[in-house]
């Protein structure tokens, strides 16, 4: 498994990049990688020449994270605003504005059938959980705060959320906090089933295994990579080689590598089999926000594709073979 570069644009946004995302594929149309810059605006691109499709705009403050439907049609960008947009991927118009007071979105995704939308909520410690037929607030996931917090120390005690994954059954959610914690929680039931230890600085980014639901990868601010089995609540093992934070972690397709972006400017791709990183990208002159492998499906797609995004406002697309 190796990663080549194929194409880099070094303007793509006007300011840093923080979110990317693929759309899957539609029967009208190839999958699109989809872009939330700090310069308020998203963006989609055709996925082998990086040609810009569209750029939307509709936020009011930088764009810190983008989800996209399972379906393809629709996908959402949150901001800083304290506003999540629902919009129409093939023609952008507004299907919904979901508020998310009182603390901007850090992370979001829908449920892999697609009728739920999961929000980190950021500082209101908990995971919002929205339906996606009538966007309407469906549960509220409260992340609990440490044991027996002194009667003085409001702040401290609560738990702000960065990240939110769901298993690929549907049946999970886990969510990463600032204090290095990650909940898993029964959906179905709202339950907090536990917590997951192993990291003590901010859980930025969260993946399940698409090949095994248990399975769990975390990326932190203190430069590991860990896999949890998310189900029986052990670290099955960490992984680390990043010189700084990691920022994002997202699992290739075949279920066979992880890639990592950090604020060491690079993207690491991971052998799981070998539990090591066995290739650095350096194209970026950044801390890199995001990584992310393009779903498999639509007509004439072969090849594996990786991209990725920085604060150095550019946008790479990698061949993952």
């Amino acid at each position: 498994m190796k990663l080549a570069g194929l194409k880099s644009i070094e303007s793509a946004h006007e300011d840093s990049v923080w979110a990317a995302t693929w759309v899957p594929a539609t029967d009208d149309r190839p999958a699109l990688l989809l872009t939330g810059s700090l310069d308020e605006t998203v963006k989609l691109w055709r996925a082998d020449e990086l040609d810009l499709v569209r750029t939307n705009t509709g936020h009011s403050l930088g764009v810190a994270a983008v989800a996209a439907h399972p379906s393809g049609i629709i996908a959402a960008s949150s901001s800083l605003d304290s506003f999540v947009r629902v919009f129409d991927v093939d023609t952008n118009a507004t299907i919904a504005v979901l508020e998310a007071p009182p603390s901007e979105v850090w992370g979001m995704q829908f449920e892999p059938k697609g009728t739920i939308l999961a929000v980190a909520g950021g500082s209101s410690a908990s995971v919002k959980l929205w339906d996606t037929a009538s966007w309407r607030l469906v549960s509220t996931l409260s992340i609990p705060r440490p044991e027996a917090p002194k009667p003085s120390d409001k702040t401290s005690s609560k738990k702000f959320v960065l990240s939110v994954a769901w298993s690929p059954n549907g049946k999970r959610l886990a969510c990463g906090s600032m204090d290095g914690t990650i909940c898993v929680f029964d959906v179905e039931r709202s339950k907090l089933l536990h917590q997951l230890e192993g990291h003590n600085m901010p859980v930025r980014s969260l993946v399940f295994s698409p090949v095994d639901p248990r399975v769990l990868f975390s990326g932190s601010d203190d430069g590991h990579v860990n896999m949890h089995d998310a189900e029986g609540k052990t670290l099955l093992g960490s992984m680390s080689g990043h010189t700084s934070w990691v920022l994002s972690v997202d699992a290739s397709p075949d279920g066979g590598a992880i890639a990592t972006g950090s604020s060491d400017r690079t993207v690491r791709l991971w052998d799981l089999k070998m539990r090591a990183a066995i290739q650095t990208m350096s194209n970026h002159n950044d801390q890199v926000w995001s990584v992310a492998f393009r779903p498999p499906g639509g007509t004439g797609v072969r090849t594996g594709r990786l991209a990725s995004v920085s604060d150095d406002k550019s946008v790479s697309l990698y061949d993952y073979s």
